[in-house]
């Protein structure tokens, strides 16, 4: 009998596979919940086996379905690359920094999505803060940034499509001579008296400065006076030395001249990021980020929520619409 693989029934079971929950994965798709079973069970029917065991409480790949899913990835990678047709262009990513560095979840994910899709053409960008980004995404100027949604205007959110990818625990960059430069780990508490550079003076990262408002406000904590922002690693050196104060950021950056990173905890403050991009718009090096995402935060925990942690309410929510907050 002929094997009707419509791309349809495929995002379905890619999308059920990943969130391994019908009602979430209809929501991603902009599907009815009953119109995403039947396309699965039509799928199921065609390959004649089952690809998910259902109980009242869970859903799960079987064993077929385990092995099928790589394979429906680059199936649909291919029928994206195809249907873009020669002329599709690079994506543009925004990799929301001045810098690089080995564990910043932007960068892993880039690379990732380079490996996966060989013969594509992925072009970064160094725009660093996603609400300057943003205007660029739907001015189309750029196809993907990162960063913290919730963070971001509500007229501008509604414009945009994100998906969470990773909670990341928040540090402070502090200057050698900076008398907490010596704790391993920096409780919150102990920032009482030393000012925290939220970055306010830069225009292009207001989502980061309200991120760092909310976690300083919350806590009894000073923020410092804004200053104009550097730009790469070696301002960034010079900046840190001539305020002398701790910097609000995340850890997994690149080392600075003259500086430790030191992770915040009691309790340990996180920064939701996000993939951002323009509603409905498809390109095969988008697919594999989104691939990579859903396969490293699975693999690394990206979106497990430690105890003893701090997230602002709306960023909890996103989580939950998405299905990942624990």
């Amino acid at each position: 009998m002929p094997r009707d693989l419509h791309p349809r029934l495929l995002r379905g079971f890619v999308a059920t596979a990943e969130t391994l929950h019908f009602g979430r994965a209809a929501e991603r798709l902009h599907l009815a919940q009953q119109a995403l079973s039947r396309d699965v069970r039509a799928l199921e029917r065609t390959l004649g086996v089952d690809l998910f065991t259902r109980t009242t409480r869970r859903v799960e790949l079987t064993p077929q379905g385990q092995r099928l899913l790589p394979k429906v990835r680059q199936l649909l990678a291919l029928h994206d690359e195809i249907a873009a047709g020669p002329d599709a262009g690079p994506l543009l990513v925004d990799l929301n920094s001045a810098v690089s560095g080995a564990d910043l979840t932007a960068d892993r994910l880039l690379a990732a999505a380079r490996a996966a899709l060989p013969g594509g053409e992925l072009l970064a960008r160094y725009h660093g803060g996603l609400a300057a980004a943003a205007s660029e995404l739907l001015a189309h100027r750029l196809d993907v940034s990162f960063g913290r949604f919730a963070g971001l205007p509500a007229e501008l959110r509604a414009e945009l499509a994100q998906r969470p990818v990773r909670l990341e625990p928040m540090a402070v960059l502090l200057p050698l001579a900076h008398p907490l430069a010596g704790y391993q780990q920096v409780p919150l508490a102990a920032l009482a008296g030393h000012p925290v550079d939220i970055c306010a003076g830069n225009p292009a990262t207001t989502e980061w400065a309200e991120l760092g408002r909310r976690l300083l406000d919350q806590h009894g904590l000073a923020a410092s006076a804004p200053h104009t922002p550097p730009v790469g690693e070696a301002e960034l050196a010079h900046y840190l030395a001539r305020h002398g104060e701790a910097m609000l950021t995340t850890t997994g950056g690149p080392a600075v001249p003259g500086a430790v990173t030191r992770p915040l905890v009691e309790p340990v403050p996180l920064s939701l990021v996000s993939l951002v991009h323009r509603p409905g718009f498809r390109h095969p090096g988008l697919d594999e980020l989104l691939a990579a995402s859903a396969a490293l935060g699975e693999r690394e925990g990206w979106l497990r929520r430690p105890p003893a942690s701090w997230l602002p309410a709306a960023d909890a929510a996103l989580l939950d619409r998405a299905g990942t907050g624990r």
